[in-house]
């Protein structure tokens, strides 16, 4: 294997090796290992891996933005300001003046029209996002319009709540690419429609952000400089490189011999190893994304709501959270990440044998029953949580067969409803609590509805909680719907078709030398504008 030489300048290529000898990474570039083979496409239009999130949230502008260190928080990024129309309906935002791309183009508010009317005619997996707003390829040019440069408008087809909109349009989805640059990288697609520059921006980039893309090597490497048109503070770093090195003993060993700056995967093991060497830092931060099981109400067993209850007290979240999940999942029993608007720290359950069986013989199986759980092979945390279930299940009567499988097929079984239960994971879009009413919202619970949100894979529909989240969406004040959602959540918790588990607590071990470095809640919140070394 090669060594990852201090002189590598931009554009070198790098070998992904076990360092023989010490070398310190270069003082204006950070260098991290990380996990990153998710990415697919640099598209903001058509981004929609965890990876990518990340690199483009360093690379884009949106209107309005998250505050990494305070959720409840909108920051101005593009727009300085915004109002809202007697109705409801249309929002006028006022943009910052003088930005610019990387291009060194003037950043106006035909570049956001553009922006977001390529999101949504492309159709690609986030153009829900701004669809769920009845902003479609069919009204998109009235709907999105310029005032003029500075002023951006959109009319959205009901008087939702403006926090809730607020909340969408600081997805990445929404990032302002340069309309100048990528309408002159157009080009026809195989049926005769404008590609709008996908294939273009599929490998590159054309933002407002703090640094630019140089340079992507799928399953390799990603490089990023620093823009020198950026509007803001100017970035302390030159430049940025993500390698992709999927084994964790391999991030280890790197980071141990200087060969680079920050490692993303470290289970809890090697996470220790690190700390005995000693001289490192450990961070983490809890993410957007929430483990659990999905209970198949069409079981016989599972339709019983004693039962999916009695289910809630054996599993054994304490245990597991101290060992086979420590550092990388904390407790987390609702259907809203911590940090959510209307998340509420309601933790009724834990493991109690004696209460389950109490529970079981009210449902009649007092002597327990059969049941199949699918879960992922390729992912040891939910392997171990299937295997702890097995045991503590079976105290009861329970016989849990684990079905382990490719993650393709576990997820494929789970969206036709042919599972008992199923483990998996869920990450919100936006930081809205309306983004994971997919656990609670359910209009069509026939075999071929339109929408097939969580509630339906798991046969459940409630017409009140169905009302209750229609009504929410539409509340305008701010502080009601906190309140009504942490009710919701107290409501929901002993009735629904889940066990909610845990929550994702993302930990990186990083060198002495890296001053700043924050891991965001969600992907594109992990910012880099700062970091120094």
């Amino acid at each position: 294997m090669k060594k990852l030489l201090a002189a590598m300048a931009l554009g070198a290529s790098f070998a992904l090796a076990t360092p023989a000898v010490h070398a310190a990474t270069p003082k204006d570039t950070l260098i991290e290992a990380w996990r990153m083979d998710d990415m697919i496409s640099l598209d903001p239009a058509e981004m929609y891996e965890l990876a990518t999130y990340e690199v483009n949230g360093n690379v884009y502008d949106t209107l309005v933005a998250i505050n990494p260190h305070k959720t409840s928080e909108i920051l101005h990024k593009a727009a300085l300001s915004w109002t809202v129309s007697d109705d409801g309906k249309t929002y006028t935002f006022k943009l910052r003046p003088n930005m610019k791309f990387q291009s060194g183009n003037p950043v106006t508010a035909a570049d956001v029209v553009y922006s977001y009317q390529r999101l949504t005619a492309l159709n690609k997996s986030p153009a829900f996002l701004i669809q769920q707003l009845g902003i479609t390829p069919d009204n998109m040019t009235t709907t999105l319009k310029a005032v003029d440069d500075m002023t951006f408008q959109m009319t959205v087809d009901q008087a939702y709540a403006p926090s809730y909109i607020i909340n969408v349009l600081c997805a990445s989805n929404f990032s302002i690419v340069d309309s100048a640059l990528v309408k002159s990288k157009e080009a026809k697609q195989a049926d005769g429609t404008n590609d709008w520059g996908n294939g273009w921006l599929k490998t590159a980039s054309a933002g407002s952000g703090p640094f630019s893309i140089t340079q992507w090597k799928p399953s390799e490497v990603i490089i990023v400089q620093a823009n020198p048109n950026y509007w803001g503070p100017k970035p302390k770093l030159k430049r940025i490189v993500w390698r992709h090195i999927p084994e964790e003993a391999s991030q280890r060993l790197l980071l141990e011999s200087g060969d680079v700056d920050i490692v993303r995967n470290l289970s809890a093991d090697q996470l220790d190893g690190v700390r005995k060497k000693g001289g490192f830092k450990i961070t983490s931060t809890a993410q957007n994304t929430n483990l659990y099981a999905g209970l198949n109400t069409k079981n016989q067993y599972l339709a019983n709501p004693k039962v999916r209850e009695a289910l809630r007290y054996l599993v054994d979240y304490d245990g597991l959270a101290k060992t086979a999940l420590r550092q990388s999942w904390i407790i987390n029993q609702t259907f809203l990440p911590n940090g959510v608007v209307g998340f509420v720290d309601s933790r009724p359950y834990k493991l109690d044998i004696a209460k389950a069986k109490k529970l079981l013989a009210e449902a009649g199986y007092p002597d327990g029953f059969p049941l199949t759980v699918n879960v992922a092979s390729t992912q040891q945390e939910r392997m171990d949580i299937a295997q702890a279930m097995q045991q503590t299940f079976a105290k009861v009567g329970i016989k849990l067969q684990i079905l382990a499988s490719d993650q393709k097929t576990v997820i494929t079984t789970y969206r036709a409803r042919k599972h008992d239960m199923a483990l998996l994971t869920w990450g919100i879009d936006y930081f809205d609590p309306n983004t994971n009413m997919s656990f609670v919202v359910n209009t069509d619970n026939s075999d071929t509805p339109k929408s097939k949100p969580l509630a339906w894979r798991n046969g459940w529909m409630n017409e009140d909680f169905n009302k209750t989240a229609a009504a929410l969406l539409m509340e305008t004040d701010t502080n009601k719907r906190k309140e009504a959602y942490q009710q919701m959540i107290k409501q929901w918790q002993p009735i629904s078709p889940f066990v909610m588990m845990f929550q994702q607590n993302d930990t990186a071990a990083v060198s002495p030398k890296v001053k700043n470095f924050f891991i965001g809640p969600s992907n594109e919140m992990t910012q880099y504008d700062n970091v120094y070394k």
